[in-house]
């Protein structure tokens, strides 16, 4: 066992374990797109980005990929960590606008617009389908080609795969794919139509963490309430 402390809790924990796995066990929530349950972490799309050692020498960290240390401090919730949350989204944003869960993440978070330029793209690159097809399928019939902005996911010189068995895995494991948003008004980018409240103890400068992770928080209902 190893200890480690979140958001002040001291905490014991199984050797091995990512600090995404041991936040989340006791109860402090993470978001993630590219990670799931059974499938190998991968660090694509940073949104559970955390905070980890003291001030003034902290860092930030992906926490599906960054195992739990004895002894290491850790901050899921501090301006900082919300600050680099809210900036990946507004990129996820940018290039995948109507994906529902990408536009309930933005709710969820206070993102109410994007500053860059719209691509209107139908993939994140999270890499979920090529690691679900080979690691949980056994087929490895998708993966990555190309580098940099020519990197896209399909079969190998876009010639249909003799070992794809059409199962629909990676279709149904895509944030992109999984549910399509109807919001159509494309140069606003969000819509928040699906709103949610936000926690008050950060936006108001009261705290520098979030000093509660229920979900939902009944104080931050009641902040809002006009």
């Amino acid at each position: 066992m190893v200890t480690i402390t979140i958001n002040g809790l001291e905490v014991s924990v199984e050797e091995g374990m990512t600090i995404l796995e041991a936040a989340r066990f006791f109860g402090f929530p993470i978001p993630t797109l590219c990670h799931h349950e059974g499938l190998s972490p991968y660090g694509a799309c940073r949104l559970c980005v955390v905070e980890i050692g003291e001030e003034p020498r902290t860092k930030v960290v992906s926490s599906c990929t960054y195992p739990a240390e004895n002894g290491l401090k850790v901050r899921t919730a501090s301006e900082r960590v919300l600050r680099a949350r809210r900036m990946i989204i507004e990129l996820l944003l940018a290039s995948c606008p109507q994906s529902k869960i990408i536009q309930d993440l933005a709710s969820a978070h206070g993102v109410s617009h994007q500053r860059f330029r719209q691509e209107y793209e139908d993939c994140i690159m999270c890499g979920l389908c090529v690691r679900m097809c080979s690691e949980q399928m056994v087929a490895k019939a998708i993966g990555f080609r190309g580098r940099g902005t020519n990197r896209s996911i399909g079969t190998p010189f876009d010639v249909q795969s003799d070992v794809c068995r059409l199962c629909g895995a990676c279709m149904y494991i895509c944030p992109a794919c999984q549910l399509r948003c109807t919001f159509n008004e494309p140069e606003k980018a969000v819509c928040n139509a699906c709103a949610n409240f936000q926690p008050p103890c950060i936006e108001q400068d009261r705290f520098h963490d979030m000093m509660c992770y229920m979900d939902p928080c009944v104080a931050c209902e009641l902040a809002k309430t006009p």
